[in-house]
């Protein structure tokens, strides 16, 4: 049973980079929701008795996957990033004011000259 979890995990690994790849923000939304639905089933598979011996290698080559997917996603978030500054726009800094609210700086920045 925990080997059809850990085939599930690893496609769902494989669909999520071919959406960072590719862009598809929609797939990425269902590969992620399906990443962690075979997470959440693995651990229940595993819960009380670990894992055998022979998977731990296939659990690391899946932590691999996951973390080179995590290092494309935060890439790919610097070049939104990069993008929406030069726009004239940035995100909110994730932090909140003395007054509970959170700050969004926006500088206006002439995209040409007349």
């Amino acid at each position: 049973m925990t080997h059809a979890f850990l085939q599930r995990l690893s496609a769902a690994l494989e669909e999520e980079r071919r959406a960072i790849v590719e862009h598809d923000v929609e797939a990425l939304v269902r590969c992620t929701q399906d990443k962690l639905d075979a997470l959440r089933a693995l651990e229940s598979a595993a819960a009380g008795f670990g894992f055998p011996d022979d998977l731990r290698e296939s659990l690391a080559d899946l932590a691999e996957k996951n973390h080179a997917n995590g290092i494309l996603l935060a890439r790919r978030r610097r070049e939104v990033n990069w993008a929406l500054r030069h726009l004239g726009r940035t995100e909110s800094h994730g932090a909140y004011d003395a007054q509970g609210q959170t700050s969004t700086t926006s500088a206006p920045r002439p995209l040409a000259v007349a």
